[in-house]
């Protein structure tokens, strides 16, 4: 057993919470024990990051992979050795990876951190006073620094298929009470992530934000794939997708507007360990050509890359950094 962050003893399995969470969090940590096992520090070699360790982290879905591997690669031939810690379990897992120690860095979202980390009840509307807000809060409450924040924008949205938004009249999430009111509203089905539907900046917000109330039994819970294909055969009315997913403009989904702005700014930003910045803090500087490449649209891109063409994560960021001129084949 090798690594900085080897996780051994019954302490390091007790959980930080309660429930589900509680259990999450294990599972992350015993990947973790299990991957220290390995020794998974590679790359190395010259750079403006020789002898550097970096412990880089993802969530499991598709644009934190991607995500993840871009910084992994990218890092990997700026000289840094880097253990390879991207696709891990939920939010709160990856979350707690990097304030435990476990992980170094991570792709994270303004939202995320600011509504279910920090768990302030509105979202701050402008994307850069909340970048702001963000960073100042995580540095001085668990010396975790912000850098680095990419345009892309990977908020929640609800979609509907086009066709079945034209036959209902509907474009937007205001028209949802009236809807459900209505001869039309009693087979609507609203198709969300288990995660999605119990967070404060999930379901529950959006029907008291909206004021309408979705019967128990309306609200199917589902993993990320099938609701975009779910919704695209008609099978789910709505269904709960980020922004910069691929498969919206791939499986002709209408995006409905948020006029209440109740969906916070997702803006992805590399969050990591103040300690690591401090002893490394070129990576703010080698990072930030990469973060600002990363619009919505070109994450769009990207993600399609994966769930519509089946190109493995690592190929698809070791593509995007050669077609970029960041690193050569």
């Amino acid at each position: 057993m090798s690594g900085r962050r080897t996780i051994t003893g019954s302490a390091a399995l007790r959980p930080r919470g309660s429930g589900r969470r509680g259990a999450v969090a294990v599972l992350a940590t015993a990947t973790l024990a299990l991957a220290g096992c390995a020794g998974q520090y590679s790359g190395g070699g010259e750079g403006p990051l020789k002898g550097a360790e970096i412990a880089f982290g993802s969530k499991d879905f598709t644009e934190q992979k991607v995500l993840g591997q871009i910084a992994v690669q990218y890092l990997r031939s700026q000289g840094a050795d880097v253990w390879d810690q991207t696709g891990l379990v939920s939010s709160q897992a990856v979350r707690d990876s990097l304030t435990r120690g476990d992980i170094d860095a991570y792709w994270e979202y303004t939202g995320t951190a600011w509504i279910t980390y920090f768990g302030h009840d509105k979202p701050i509307v402008d994307p850069e006073k909340q970048f702001d807000a963000v960073a100042k809060e995580d540095r001085e409450d668990n010396q975790i620094a912000w850098i680095d924040k990419a345009p892309l924008n990977n908020t929640y949205a609800f979609a509907i298929k086009r066709s079945k938004a034209e036959e209902l009249g509907i474009d937007s999430l205001a028209q949802v009470k009236d809807l459900i009111a209505s001869s039309k509203g009693k087979d609507l089905t609203f198709c969300v992530e288990s995660e999605f539907a119990n967070r404060p900046d999930g379901m529950p917000g959006v029907q008291r934000t909206y004021g309408f109330k979705a019967p128990a039994n309306r609200i199917l819970r589902l993993d990320t794939g099938l609701i975009y294909s779910q919704t695209a055969n008609g099978t789910c009315t709505f269904g709960e997708v980020f922004e910069t997913d691929g498969r919206i403009k791939g499986l002709d989904l209408q995006l409905l507007k948020d006029p209440e702005k109740f969906f916070p700014p997702y803006n992805a930003a590399i969050s990591i360990r103040e300690d690591v910045l401090e002893k490394h803090p070129q990576i703010e500087e080698i990072m930030k050509p990469i973060a600002a490449k990363l619009t919505t649209e070109q994450m769009q891109t990207l993600n399609s890359r994966v769930d519509i063409d089946g190109v493995l994560p690592d190929k698809v960021a070791r593509e995007w950094l050669r077609d970029e001129g960041f690193v050569e084949d």
